[in-house]
């Protein structure tokens, strides 16, 4: 094969590193697939759900590569499995790791009962196969309350400085996060989780403040409910060194500075409260450039004003408890997001005649997501009139959440009678306050009736309130770690 040939089928080839099953079928190929997938697959080892069995594999797999010298030390130290004949590997795996997940190390080492005083020699060994001046990675996820010092290893500088993707725990030791931020200051996408109950972790700060090019940010507070203000208010002004470089952002508390009026290059922004607040100052927030807006507990009136500040870029909105009457934020919508592809949003009986303007207004809607959670008598039939009669050539993709006790069979089934566009992709998502007799009968009754049109080819995929993302339609493939 070519050069050339090699070349367009690792293209195509890594356009399917996601998708496991179709890689371990293309590996059996020929030798040259083999040799095109296999780095693939070992970039990232544990993207895929993985059994006990799997990650054992894994394991032995990272013992074969161990050097005689680090065999023999835990030889000596009465680590009996290692006398196990381990066979040379066919490929050096560990060379094309770019991906450290110290989490999935150390599910490895718990899966083999080895007791804990073996633990300690057995997980110095293994880092420091991965941890050296010959091995470089692009991620790596330290789980919390990690305290192995990987910052102290021999060529730690060199293995961590074209670090790009970093995800941990403001819990993992200070020191380890005090040797990041000397040696990686290129990260550019960087995921925290912390717990304002316990200590706060002021190195992370420094490590932040350290970066060149922060592109993605994620912020997670533990327990959602209880923010600590004097923390929350360091971590965000720790962000004014990047505000023109971060174009992906998402928190789950109330911003207590003004930083969101400072990311004016976002593309995407994501919040997620557990408690409505009052966010009156939306609307002097500007952000011309914003394509992807996702919220949860933001009053639909602030969002309104939000929204009415951006420039016609926004192509994906996925709101939820939001309030009852989203008549003006519909309004808003249509009016300044002409190129809407995705929409999930409340439907409230009095929402119904903006919501229709919006199927008209926004000619590229592609999908649709209608919760009715809040709605005690959703106007069944209206909605599915509309939605036969007003929706865009592009709109095939539909979503429902509801209670199922109010939901009405006949209007569905009129819906999918007089559907005439192009095959629908259907989720409905039926929900109860106890799974019974009665809930299991509803959902039969469901796949039983839309089955029928699937048979039909009205319907070209259907799915039965299983959690996907907000805008898939498909179950979710194993992905990476961001």
């Amino acid at each position: 094969m070519s050069e050339l040939n090699m070349g367009m089928l690792s293209l195509i080839l890594e356009k399917l590193q996601n998708d496991g099953k179709t890689l371990y079928s293309c590996l059996l190929v020929n030798k040259t697939w083999c040799e095109i997938i296999v780095p693939i697959l070992w970039e990232t080892p544990g993207r895929f759900k993985s059994n006990s069995n799997a990650i054992e594999m894994l394991f032995d797999t990272i013992i074969s590569h161990l050097p005689k010298d680090s065999k023999n030390t835990l030889r000596e130290n009465g680590i009996n499995f290692i006398e196990q004949k381990y066979e040379q590997p066919l490929f050096n795996y560990i060379s094309y790791w770019k991906n450290l997940n110290l989490y999935l190390l150390e599910s490895m080492i718990s899966i083999k009962n080895i007791k804990n005083s073996k633990r300690t020699i057995i997980r110095k060994e293994m880092l420091k196969l991965f941890i050296n001046k010959n091995t470089s990675f692009s991620y790596l996820y330290i789980t919390k309350q990690y305290n192995h010092q990987i910052h102290l290893f021999p060529g730690v500088e060199h293995c961590f400085s074209g670090l790009e993707y970093l995800c941990c725990n403001a819990s993992v030791d200070k020191k380890i996060l005090e040797g990041l931020a000397k040696t990686s200051n290129s990260i550019k996408k960087l995921k925290l989780r912390f717990n304002v109950m316990k200590t706060n972790n002021y190195e992370i700060i420094k490590l932040i403040e350290a970066q060149k090019n922060l592109n993605v940010v994620g912020f997670n507070k533990q327990p959602t409910n209880v923010i600590d203000q004097s923390y929350c208010k360091t971590l965000e002004e720790s962000l004014i060194k990047n505000v023109n470089n971060i174009q992906y952002f998402s928190m789950n508390w109330k911003p207590v500075t003004n930083i969101l009026s400072q990311l004016v290059n976002l593309i995407s922004l994501d919040i997620k409260l557990s408690s409505y607040a009052d966010w009156n100052y939306l609307d002097k927030v500007c952000l011309p450039n914003l394509k992807i807006l996702k919220t949860q507990k933001i009053p639909s009136k602030d969002l309104a004003n939000l929204i009415q500040n951006t420039k016609g870029n926004l192509i994906e909105i996925s709101i939820q408890y939001e309030g009852n009457d989203n008549r003006r934020l519909l309004q808003v919508i249509y009016n300044k997001c002409p190129n809407l592809k995705y929409l999930k949003i409340s439907f409230n009986n009095i929402d119904i005649i903006k919501l229709e303007k919006l199927l008209i207004e926004c000619k590229y809607l592609n999908g649709l997501f209608l919760n009715t959670l809040d709605n005690n008598d959703p106007d069944w039939d209206n909605l599915f009139e509309i939605l036969i009669r007003s929706s865009p050539k592009n709109l095939f993709r539909f979503k429902f959440s509801y209670y199922y006790k109010i939901f009405r069979f006949n209007s569905l089934e009129l819906f999918l009678d007089n559907w005439n566009k192009q095959p629908i992709l259907l989720q409905t998502i039926p929900v109860c306050l106890l799974v019974d007799a009665d809930f299991k009968r509803h959902q039969q009754q469901v796949n039983d009736l839309i089955n029928k049109y699937v048979t039909k080819g009205s319907v070209k995929a259907y799915d039965l309130g299983k959690i996907f993302e907000d805008f898939e339609w498909t179950q979710n493939k194993s992905r990476a770690y961001f």
